[in-house]
């Protein structure tokens, strides 16, 4: 290891927090390229308390005028630029980089092009709907290795580890929720989605339903609904008359995460909780109707379910159709899969899923 030079590393990843969360699973084939590299991390606010004090990471930046006078004092040998966006590549602009990988822009028409031609698959992409929807195969975490030349795909789960004090917190936490009604196993439902494309989100009363068809055929499993900010007062609503547990909404991201790592099984759509699901090893049933399933790699726990809609996936923001594609998601399915991540959960055991046991490669 003495002989290998360290090497300053920059990575640019400003997005979705949930797209941050799967980010984390470029960390180990950063380490595997560069194993003395320094990993500065710049991202939006509030993505960054997801990555403090991540054993992987020396330092953790957001956007603000602060962090980034902080950024212009350093430079850096690599940077990986996630984002195909002129914010990310304006990051660059407050420091020093010797070689760019990902994404960059033109200067002179602010056009975002691939810094190398490694990305080239992953830019066209985002261009093109048919590509994306239905031509490409590959998740999304190996279409970042290949578009940053990290060495060959090796399916890299998502490393985001919960603090000492978080994994005893995760536990105690289970514990009450098993002991409120004598219960084997907790079934998390992560009922909202950011606001960017609401549609990933199941209508309360399909939720609602989904809370009965649990406790009648899964007798065993305690059912917890899980949320953000944004999700308190429909949290209300489904809960209303249910012999369900609530957690805090309002708590911050980590104790969200918290919450997800002490589910065995989460039913959630493609959002942040379904990201911070996989990255705590937990079973997953995750529905997709507007994104594509196929981008997201459960690492085989879990199964997705397809709305029957026939325009899905479309990536819309906005919609005027009498019936979403949420509105057709089968319960039969749901349940099935419900039933069967509950299964593997039983059998495989809690302690088997324990991110803070991961050394560095």
């Amino acid at each position: 290891m003495k002989d290998i030079p360290a090497v300053s590393l920059l990575i640019v990843h400003l997005g979705a927090l949930g797209a941050v969360v799967r980010s984390t699973s470029l960390l180990r084939a950063i380490k595997r390229k560069y194993p003395r590299s320094m990993i500065t991390w710049v991202t939006d606010a509030p993505a960054h308390q997801l990555l403090k004090n991540h054993p992987a990471i020396d330092r953790v930046l957001t956007t603000s005028e602060a962090d980034l006078l902080s950024l212009s004092s350093l430079e850096f040998e690599i940077a990986l630029v996630i984002d195909k966006s002129l914010k990310a590549a304006g990051i660059l602009k407050r420091t020093t980089v010797d070689k760019t990988y990902g994404f960059q822009v033109l200067p002179r028409n602010g056009a975002i092009v691939p810094a190398t031609a490694a990305a080239q698959e992953l830019w066209e992409l985002g261009l093109d709907n048919d590509k994306k929807f239905f031509v490409n195969k590959k998740p999304e975490t190996q279409l970042m290795i290949e578009a940053l030349e990290l060495g060959p795909y090796q399916r890299d789960d998502y490393w985001l580890p919960l603090q000492d004090t978080e994994e005893k917190e995760k536990q105690s936490r289970r514990e009450l929720w098993l002991s409120k009604n004598n219960k084997k196993i907790v079934i998390g439902l992560n009922t909202g989605c950011s606001p960017v494309i609401p549609y990933k989100k199941l209508s309360v009363d399909f939720q609602r339903q989904i809370i009965k068809a649990i406790q009648e055929e899964i007798p065993h499993a305690e059912v917890v609904l899980l949320g953000g900010p944004e999700d308190t007062l429909r949290n209300r609503e489904i809960a209303q008359g249910l012999d369900v547990i609530s957690t805090a909404t309002e708590s911050g991201l980590r104790d969200g995460l918290v919450s997800v790592a002490a589910c065995d099984v989460i039913l959630t759509g493609d959002s942040l909780g379904m990201h911070m699901a996989i990255s705590q090893k937990v079973q997953t049933v995750a529905w997709f109707g507007p994104t594509c399933a196929h981008e997201i790699d459960l690492y085989d726990r879990g199964a997705a379910i397809l709305s029957k809609s026939s325009c899905s996936p479309c990536w819309k923001r906005s919609c005027e159709r009498s019936v979403m594609c949420y509105d057709q998601v089968s319960l039969e399915e749901v349940l099935n899969a419900l039933k069967s991540c509950c299964s593997n959960s039983l059998s495989r055991g809690s302690a088997t899923r324990n991110p803070d046991a991961e050394a560095l490669p």
